[in-house]
């Protein structure tokens, strides 16, 4: 089971899916890292721009941004390393697939929060 989860496009408007899926993971006891370029801090946690600015190993990426982004994140991703990738619904866009499909990134298609166990 992954330890530490990038949720990439958590929001600190607890509406939107990429702050659901934050307190997710974190009543899940993951370790989880609010990844996003325009916010200081997520539910009273810093952010970090890309997760190339994670200094630690992220074990799960789970995605919330639009294929546009999600294009130029998939790269990031792949230079990180990160093994295992969610793309959830509006975020798996066959561009962002196919981008994942260039840099050999295997990307589940799936809502990563009920995967866990909870429900959004």
């Amino acid at each position: 089971m992954p330890r530490t989860v990038a949720v990439i496009g958590a929001s600190p408007h607890r509406h939107k899916f990429g702050n659901k899926a934050f307190r997710a993971f974190l009543r899940q006891g993951y370790t989880v890292f609010a990844i996003n370029p325009n916010e200081a801090e997520v539910e009273g946690h810093a952010t970090y721009p890309t997760v190339l600015d994670v200094p630690e190993r992220i074990d799960m990426a789970t995605v919330y941004v639009q294929p546009d982004q999600g294009v130029k994140v998939i790269e990031q991703l792949a230079q990180k390393r990160v093994p295992e990738i969610w793309l959830n619904p509006g975020a798996d866009s066959p561009a962002v697939v196919a981008r994942a499909r260039e840099f050999g990134v295997h990307v589940i298609r799936a809502c990563s929060i009920l995967a866990i166990g909870e429900r959004p």
